[in-house]
């Protein structure tokens, strides 16, 4: 999960002259009749552009690293020419995908129609179906990327899956001095106190079952950050997968498993593990991945589970609160999944 927010004031769609220039560049867009913000993730800014010719999404790349974002433009371009679901920028006249105007880096894709679904809107069929399209992006990423293309790690990658728990500790503690401090208690402030001492207990129980440092399951290009929101469906199918900009490498089975606490985890904290079984198996068959990787990796993403406190240090430490509404769920599968340990290896290996 992200680490770093993105300023809420970099939401403001660009204005009449930047989208006029922008548009300029291209042979097909038109002129421009509207641009709306769209309901904003929490890393990404994208518009609805509407213009005379068609509707466009456009997406406002707040890093600015031009090299990476035409990198993931390639490799999208790749992943359609292989069939699969993804919507490939259009490029302008000088066969570029990426814009700049006054240091901004802007890419303009065709809007897809679709639908988000989290895993309580899938049946089993379309259970399955999700991990077999995660493993058909694993294995085509490994047929489009040329081997001599430096792997850096996923850039945002969860750093949490070796954790040093004397480390998680005293983020614990700091963390719990905050929420205690903060002025204007709230109810959200006294859950997050309630799951940090809890999450304190679990971890001096388990810090022995830390991940042994060379047992690191197989590593490949993913997509880096595979959830509801960045799948959107037409019906009963997958019509697009979105988001690439943490395109990298990293272990495969884990973003396999920590796609699945984010698709099929319940209000409640805890998981649907027949969807999840079922997702799994697909993934294997596709990917060829075998179950003891998948036990590896769901051992991996439990111990990130128990050390990751994202969504509250940005509350607390940088004073943003668009995560909050995560937490409470987040917080419980931490636990539901240390209770359930067996249960849920089980469901991604057997």
């Amino acid at each position: 999960m992200p680490r770093s927010p993105v300023p809420l004031a970099e939401t403001a769609p660009p204005d009449g002259t930047t989208l006029h220039t922008l548009l300029r560049r291209y042979d097909i867009p038109g002129e421009p009749l509207s641009c709306e913000p769209l309901a904003q993730g929490l890393l990404n800014r994208g518009y609805r552009l509407a213009t005379t010719r068609g509707r466009y999404f456009l997406k406002h790349h707040l890093d600015g690293d031009r090299a990476a974002i035409a990198r993931q433009h390639r490799v999208t371009l790749r992943l359609d020419a292989l069939g699969l679901p993804v919507a490939p920028p259009v490029a302008d006249t000088g066969g570029r995908t990426v814009t700049v105007i006054d240091g901004r880096c802007w890419a303009l894709h065709p809007w897809i129609d679709g639908q988000h679904r989290d895993g309580g809107e899938l049946t089993h069929t379309q259970s399955a179906r999700l991990g077999a399209l995660l493993g058909l992006v694993h294995t085509c990423l490994e047929e489009v990327i040329d081997p001599r293309t430096p792997a850096p790690r996923a850039p945002h990658a969860p750093d949490e899956a070796g954790a040093d728990p004397a480390h998680t500790f005293a983020l614990i503690d700091r963390l719990l001095a905050l929420a205690r401090a903060r002025r204007g208690h709230d109810a959200f402030d006294e859950l997050a106190v309630h799951r940090l001492v809890e999450r304190r207990e679990l971890l001096e129980r388990h810090a022995h079952r830390r991940p042994a440092a060379a047992a690191v399951p197989a590593t490949g290009w993913v997509h880096g950050d595979f959830h509801p929101l960045n799948l959107l469906y037409r019906d009963a199918e997958p019509a697009a997968i979105v988001d690439w900009d943490r395109l990298g490498v990293q272990p495969r089975a884990e973003e396999a498993v920590r796609a699945a606490a984010i698709f099929f985890v319940r209000p409640g904290g805890t998981l649907e593990l027949t969807k999840v079984r079922g997702y799994a198996r697909a993934y294997r068959r596709t990917t060829g991945a075998g179950p003891a990787e998948l036990a590896a990796a769901a051992h991996r993403v439990w111990w990130e589970r128990l050390n990751d406190f994202w969504m509250l240090r940005w509350r607390y430490q940088l004073g943003d609160r668009r995560a909050d509404h995560q937490f409470p769920a987040a917080a419980a599968l931490a636990v539901w999944w240390t209770r359930e340990y067996d249960a849920v290896r089980e469901a991604f290996a057997g």
